[in-house]
């Protein structure tokens, strides 16, 4: 399975997913700048890979003896939507608080080691979501995706193809539907790349052709990963997953979201208070620097939606699976101990 970050002498190691699947290709971050840019192109994406990013940037600043909360504010600021950036940032603030005046090699040394354990626990997690999901995956039936939620999304196994991935361990007999998830194509370069890496018999199929299969009667469920979810269950996810969600209920079928805890915001009551990420321009008039739309022509470029939690029929984390009413339930499996 693809290793999607890893800390190095060298620096932060990432496969660029910017590049993915015409080219195998990996970028070094050597310093927190080169963290932040990898965040904002792309370089590395999905909510549970950011968080290990951003406390992975973070010991880079450390170690290069930068100002801290530069380091912080910068990395928490490259990417809005994505509540695990912030929370990655944040427990290596917490961390340097709970050290107080030490040496500074032993703050880099434990900033290292914190960074590095993000990644080891973040795999872990997954894991759990998988085993939590396995059994809400139909036997015999298509699973539906949207985005990329997969080994590539996070630090390694993933959340929603986590669920597949332990579905298809499990002995479940399944075959997937990746959307291709316009603009930015990552159903169609990364999910599709990752479960055919697997052997995990996997369909492409356009966004627009969603509505079609669901009301065929050939999917199962729909299993998708999230960026942001709020107190009441809404659920901020790569744009698009809105629209799959409605059709999923109007033709009864199960809509799953995968996501870790520290995808939980319980800090905001619902899905309005989530910001959402305007990308640039050129993804929508352009598909790899070849253009594809009128010249001048006016672009709108959310990167992202939010899922009313009516439409959710569960939301899988590391401890359970919730369901509504999520005042509750994301409460009660927020605060369950490891």
């Amino acid at each position: 399975m693809v290793e999607t970050i890893v800390w190095t002498n060298d620096g932060v190691v990432m496969i660029d997913q910017r590049l993915l699947p015409r080219e195998e290709t990996f970028f070094t971050a050597r310093n927190y700048r080169e963290m932040e840019y990898a965040i904002k192109e792309m370089v590395i994406r999905g909510a549970p890979a950011l968080g290990v990013a951003g406390a992975m940037g973070v010991a880079l600043g450390v170690q290069a003896g930068e100002d801290f909360d530069t380091v912080c504010n910068t990395l928490a600021a490259s990417r809005p939507t994505a509540v695990n950036l912030s929370w990655g940032v944040q427990r290596m603030r917490a961390l340097k608080a709970a050290l107080g005046e030490v040496a500074r090699e032993e703050l880099v040394r434990r900033m290292i080691e914190e960074a590095q354990t993000t990644r080891s626990e973040d795999i872990a997690i997954c894991e759990a979501i998988g085993k939590h999901g396995a059994d809400l995956v139909v036997d015999g039936k298509t699973v539906l995706t949207h985005c990329n939620a997969g080994a590539l999304a996070t630090a390694g196994y993933g959340t929603a193809l986590g669920v597949i991935r332990a579905a298809v361990s499990a002995g479940k007999k399944i075959d997937v539907f990746a959307d291709e998830t316009r603009p930015f194509l990552q159903g169609a370069r990364l999910t599709a790349w990752e479960l055919q890496q697997d052997g995990i018999p996997t369909t492409l199929i356009t966004d627009n052709m969603a509505g079609h299969f669901l009301k065929s009667g050939r999917i199962g469920c729909v299993v998708v990963g999230a960026d942001r979810i709020a107190a009441n269950g809404d659920v901020a996810n790569k744009i698009g997953t809105y629209g799959v969600a409605v059709l999923a209920k109007e033709n009864g079928v199960p809509f799953y979201v995968a996501a870790p805890v520290s995808t939980f915001d319980l800090t905001i009551p619902d899905g309005s208070h989530i910001p959402i990420e305007q990308r640039p321009e050129l993804e929508v008039t352009h598909v790899f620097s070849e253009q594809i739309a009128p010249t001048g022509i006016r672009i709108e470029n959310p990167a992202f939606d939010v899922t009313p939690n009516k439409y959710v029929t569960a939301i899988i984390c590391e401890h359970g699976v919730a369901r509504a009413p999520y005042t509750e339930s994301l409460k009660a499996l927020a605060a369950t101990k490891k």
